[in-house]
C-alpha cells in the first residue's frame, strides 16, 4: 500500500510532461500578437479608392540624395500608392509647406482646396503636401473622393495633392506643433522646419503671405 502513493506521483509527473511538451508545440497562429501582424496592410487599400482620392504621386528625388533635418529617417506612406517615403529625402533641396489634417477635421476639408489652390499658383517653387495625421488612411481616401465629387458638383477644381499617410503624427511631433489639426508645417530646403501655423488659412493670400515671410518664397 505504501507503494501505491509512488506509483500514483510518477504517473502524474508523466502527465505533466506530456502536456507542457504540447504547450510548446502548439500552433500559435491564431494567438494575439499574430492577429496583431496580419492586420490589414495600408497595401490592401484598393487601387480604385486610391484614385477617386485625387491624391497626386508624392515628391521622389531624381538622384540619391540624404535627407537632413527633424523629418529625416521617418518612414511615411504616400496615399497615392501606398509605397513608404522619407519625407526629407523626398523633399530635399526646395521648400516645403506640410499640411497636416485628418478625415474628422471639419475646418481641415474646408482648408484643402485652398491648399490646392496654393500648390496651382506656386508650381515648382515650393512643395505642398498634405499630411494624413491619423490611422485611418481608407477612411482618408473616402473622405478625399466625397469631397472631390463635391468639388466636381460645384464646378470646383478637384484635389490633385500629393499627401502622406501619418498614422503616429511623426510629422507633427517632429517639429514641436501641438495636438491639434489643421497645422501646417514651413520646412526650408536645407530640411530645418522654419516654423509652424497651428489654425486653418483663410485663403490662398494668406498662405502666400506666410510662406513669404517664413520661406522667403513670394509667388
Amino acid at each position: 500500500m505504501s507503494r501505491v502513493p509512488v506509483a500514483w506521483r510518477w504517473l502524474l509527473a508523466g502527465v505533466i510532461v506530456v502536456v507542457a511538451a504540447a504547450v510548446a508545440l502548439w500552433p500559435r497562429d491564431g494567438g494575439g500578437e499574430q492577429t496583431a501582424d496580419r492586420a490589414p496592410a495600408a497595401t490592401e487599400i484598393g487601387p480604385e479608392l486610391r484614385a477617386a482620392s485625387g491624391a497626386a504621386q508624392c515628391p521622389r528625388p531624381v538622384d540619391t540624395v540624404e535627407g537632413h533635418g527633424p523629418l529625416a529617417g521617418l518612414s511615411l506612406g504616400c496615399l497615392a500608392d501606398g509605397r513608404p517615403v522619407d519625407p526629407a529625402v523626398a523633399l530635399a533641396g526646395r521648400p516645403a509647406v506640410l499640411n497636416l489634417w485628418a478625415y474628422w477635421c471639419e475646418p481641415c476639408r474646408t482648408e484643402l482646396p485652398i491648399l490646392a489652390e496654393y500648390a496651382a499658383r506656386a508650381g515648382s517653387a515650393v512643395a505642398v503636401v498634405t499630411v494624413h495625421s491619423d490611422p485611418g488612411e481608407a477612411k482618408a481616401l473616402s473622405m478625399l473622393a466625397a469631397l472631390n465629387k463635391q468639388l466636381r458638383a460645384e464646378g470646383a477644381p478637384e484635389l490633385r495633392l500629393p499627401g502622406f499617410q501619418d498614422p503616429d503624427a511623426r510629422v507633427r511631433a517632429a517639429a514641436g506643433a501641438p495636438n491639434a489639426l489643421p497645422i501646417t508645417v514651413l520646412v526650408r530646403a536645407d530640411g530645418t522646419i522654419a516654423d509652424y501655423i497651428a489654425r486653418p488659412f483663410h485663403d490662398v493670400d494668406d498662405i502666400a503671405s506666410i510662406v513669404a515671410d517664413k520661406l522667403g518664397v513670394t509667388v
